[in-house]
């Protein structure tokens, strides 16, 4: 197995319960991998994992060949892996252009933060409402946002965590052109968590379905989608 990052037999148990079980991934470099599974299948306990949110139980995580086994979430960071959450975690009361510049100022010195700051602006489209509060944002632009504070810390790999949610349709048509352009013009490489499979199955180089924790198919969309053992599930994610 070999790609920019890997999971190695990554497992995370609350003392009985397993929330993530013997998962190996490969995330290619320059790709767009989703993670797929109804609610409890340990996707975002599997994203704490990969960001240092938590320590796995077992298993390893390599990025670039390096361990990041164990490390807190700031080294995993400052070693150029960034995500968004669930929930968004903007500082309402702050500028937009406050809460990039808080970002990048943690992984850069003040005249490179400040470019940083200029860039990301540009790239979520929100150069228009730098001074804006970022509470004053609709739900759709503090999700791109979110999204923004994480490229402010400049990350090669970039983890979101349903960036749609909650979006109506045009919103949700922006996130969508957004994550596409990140990897295409940029060249990042994405992993995300997604409920809405028109999206995972329109934007998706690999997919990832997990269960109960654990990883219960992967491939191509096609593939997955081809996959007769889990065709009943993947039917059901789609009204989720």
């Amino acid at each position: 197995m070999s790609g920019l990052l890997q999971a190695e037999h990554l497992s995370r148990f609350f003392g009985g319960l397993a929330a993530v079980t013997d998962v190996n991934l490969s995330v290619r470099e320059g790709s767009i991998h989703s993670i797929i599974g109804p609610n409890g299948a340990g996707k975002t306990t599997l994203f704490n994992l990969l960001s240092g949110v938590l320590p796995p139980s077992r298993g390893r995580i390599l990025f670039r060949g390096e361990d990041l086994t164990g490390l807190q979430s700031h080294q995993v960071a400052r070693r150029g892996v960034a995500r968004s959450f669930q929930i968004t975690s903007v500082f309402p009361a702050l500028t937009v252009a406050e809460n990039l510049r808080i970002a990048a100022r943690r992984h850069a010195g003040p005249a490179e933060a400040e470019a940083r700051v200029e860039r990301v602006l540009a790239d979520v489209e929100l150069d228009g409402k730098a001074g804006a509060t970022a509470g004053s944002l609709s739900h759709g632009d503090q999700r791109h946002l979110d999204i923004g504070i994480a490229l402010a810390t400049g990350p090669s790999l970039l983890l979101l965590d349903e960036p749609t949610a909650g979006m109506p349709p045009h919103e949700t048509h922006g996130t969508v052109a957004l994550v596409r352009r990140l990897r295409d013009q940029h060249g990042l490489t994405i992993v995300l968590i997604e409920h809405k499979m028109d999206i995972v199955m329109s934007i998706s180089d690999r997919i990832t379905v997990m269960r109960f924790g654990e990883k219960i198919a992967e491939g191509t969309p096609a593939e997955v989608q081809r996959s007769e053992e889990h065709t009943s599930e993947l039917q059901s994610l789609a009204y989720l």
